[in-house]
C-alpha cells in the first residue's frame, strides 16, 4: 500500500509525527511516499515522486497540518481518487478530524481497512473575458470560491445569476460561494450558516453588504452561479480555496458550477462530524454525546 505525505513542516509537531509515522509505516510494511524531498527527509524511508505523478503513485494521502494543509492536498492530488484523512497539527480544522497524537493509530486502522470512506464535490470555476469568452482561469474548489478585497477600499458591485436567472446586484466587499464543507470556513466567518457536509447545497454569501435586506442564500448545488462584475472603478482578486487565481475587472464573468470530479475523505471508526463541530465551536450546554 502506498500512502502519500503533505505535511505542513512550520508546525512544531510536524518533525516528530512524521517520524513516528515512517516508523509505523516500516511495522506495518506500507510505503510512504512525499512529492517534496525536506518531507521525506522527516520520515526516513519515504520514497519521493514528481508533484505530478503524486496523485497517481498513492492509494491514500495523510494531510498533516490544518485545514490550508487539506486544501493543498486536494490540490496535489489533481482529481484523482486517492482518499485524504486529515490529521491536525494546529488547533482549529474542519478538515483534520485526527489530532497528532493519534496518527499512528489512524495509520494502523488505515492499514487495517477498518476506516469509512465519504466523497464530497468539488466546484468548477471559470473565468470569462470579452465579447468572445475567451476562457482565462479554470480551477476546482472543494471549500468556496470567492470574488474580493480588490485594488481599493471602496465596495464594489457584483451582479448574481442563477441558472441564468438575474437575482440581485450586490454593493459589497465581495462575494462567497461555498460547498457544505466551505460552510464552515470564510462564508462563517461571513455571517453564513453551517450545512451538514452531505447536503447538496451552495451557500451564496456576500461579504459586508451595503444594505440589511441582503441575506445569505442556499441553492441546489446543481445550478450554474454566474457572478458578473460590474464596478468599473476596480478590480477584484478571485480566490479558489484561498489560492489566487488573478483579477476580474468590470464586465468579466466568473461561472460556478458543479465539477465532475470530488474528492474522497477518510474517516476513522466512531468519528461524528457534530462532536467535531462542537469541540471547533466550543458548544455548550448540552452533557449529551453528540452523534
Amino acid at each position: 500500500m502506498n500512502i502519500g505525505i503533505i505535511a505542513n513542516r512550520s508546525k512544531p509537531a510536524a518533525a516528530s509525527t512524521l517520524a513516528e509515522l515512517a516508523l509505523a509505516a516500516r511495522e506495518l510494511g506500507v510505503t510512504l511516499i512525499a512529492c517534496d524531498p525536506e518531507t521525506a527527509r522527516l520520515a526516513p524511508g519515504a520514497k519521493v515522486v514528481s508533484p505530478a505523478r503524486f496523485g497517481k503513485a498513492v492509494d491514500l494521502l495523510l494531510s498533516l497540518g490544518g485545514d490550508g494543509t487539506v486544501l493543498q492536498s486536494v490540490r496535489a492530488l489533481n482529481g484523482t481518487a486517492a482518499p485524504i484523512l486529515g490529521i491536525n497539527l494546529g488547533n482549529l480544522g474542519f478538515l483534520t478530524s485526527v489530532p497528532d497524537t493519534h496518527a499512528v493509530e489512524a495509520l494502523r486502522a488505515v492499514a487495517a481497512g477498518s476506516c469509512e470512506t465519504v466523497a464530497y464535490p468539488l466546484l468548477e470555476a471559470r473565468v470569462l473575458r470579452g465579447p468572445r469568452r475567451k476562457r482565462l482561469v479554470q480551477a476546482r474548489a472543494l471549500n468556496d470560491i470567492v470574488l474580493g478585497w480588490g485594488t481599493s477600499p471602496r465596495a464594489t458591485m457584483i451582479e448574481l445569476e442563477v441558472n441564468r436567472h438575474p437575482v440581485a446586484s450586490f454593493v459589497c466587499d465581495g462575494l462567497i460561494v461555498a460547498t457544505p464543507v466551505g460552510s464552515t470556513g470564510h462564508a462563517l466567518s461571513a455571517g453564513g450558516p453551517i450545512l451538514h457536509r452531505e447536503t447538496p447545497a451552495l451557500v451564496i454569501e456576500p461579504i459586508c453588504p451595503h444594505t440589511l435586506s441582503n441575506r445569505p442564500v442556499v441553492i441546489p448545488n446543481d445550478r450554474l452561479v454566474v457572478l458578473r462584475v460590474a464596478d468599473p472603478r476596480k478590480k477584484v482578486l478571485l480566490s479558489v480555496d484561498g489560492h489566487s487565481h488573478g483579477w476580474l475587472g468590470c464586465g468579466d464573468i466568473l461561472e460556478i458550477r458543479k465539477a465532475a470530479e470530488s474528492v474522497r475523505f477518510v474517516h476513522l471508526p466512531g468519528a461524528s462530524w457534530f462532536r467535531l463541530l462542537s469541540q471547533k465551536l466550543h458548544w455548550r450546554g448540552s452533557s449529551a454525546d453528540p452523534k
